[in-house]
């Protein structure tokens, strides 16, 4: 905690860089994997063909992607952009098999139902299908979005910035202080991360907010106590009325 202290503007300067590193690949996923996870979830034979090839890609070592990509793309080794990259194909690796999985829990009766008031695909997809897959499709997304933070140390092994920093430059200078420091940090931002995720997925439901029912009381009924009516008689004198 003392080295936290005493250099806070320096790690608050790999904060920010470490969260651009891993937000700008998720939403890059997001705008990748949402439109296609659901043309996948439309056919069965484009769904399985996705699987295998998000298995492959997810499967390939981060430090070997690092080196890959420069050649292929054009850039520096040291390039933040190779990064980017990177996180962005394991974000959609992730993220496409989740987007059909969540689309599968929408009952089938809800969709007979947008089927039969004239919901097109487009128009029942935004409105119906993914609305209602939210809840399964937070779920992943809060998991890519704590993979991201982590994966973004690794970074550091090829010069690129972020909270990596700590980690290298403490095991460089013999000095575990620094090494702790950044695994604090690092943790405390993939824990609020992935709050802020869920606070914006219970935002999105609305619905799912207002669990409680209700309950209505009917009004108390006013019990027969001490008197047994049987058909053809009568009360005895004074015993309820």
């Amino acid at each position: 905690m003392r080295y936290l202290l005493d250099n806070f503007a320096e790690i608050r300067g790999y904060t920010g860089e470490h969260l651009s590193l891993a937000l700008v690949p998720l939403l890059l996923g997001l705008a990748i994997s949402i439109p296609a996870g659901a043309v996948a979830h439309r056919y069965g034979w484009l769904r399985r063909i996705t699987v295998t090839v998000a298995g492959i890609a997810y499967t390939i070592p981060s430090l070997a992607l690092f080196v890959i990509l420069p050649p292929l793309l054009g850039i520096s080794t040291i390039d933040p952009l190779n990064v980017i990259v990177a996180l962005t194909i394991y974000s959609v690796a992730l993220l496409i098999v989740a987007v059909p999985a969540a689309l599968d829990t929408v009952p089938a009766e809800v969709l007979d139902a947008a089927d039969a008031i004239g919901y097109g695909p487009v128009r029942r997809i935004l409105t119906v299908e993914f609305p209602l897959a939210l809840p399964v499709f937070i779920a992943n997304l809060r998991v890519v979005a704590v993979t991201n933070i982590s994966m973004v140390t690794v970074g550091a092994l090829i010069g690129v910035g972020g909270l990596g920093k700590l980690f290298t430059q403490g095991y460089q200078r013999d000095y575990p202080d620094e090494i702790v420091a950044g695994i604090i940090v690092v943790l405390v931002l993939a824990l609020a991360l992935d709050r802020v995720i869920y606070l914006l997925g219970v935002l999105a439901t609305p619905w799912l907010r207002g669990g409680r029912t209700r309950r209505i009381r009917r009004p108390a009924e006013t019990p027969l106590t001490d008197v047994t009516l049987t058909k053809g008689t009568t009360p005895a004198k004074g015993a309820g009325a």
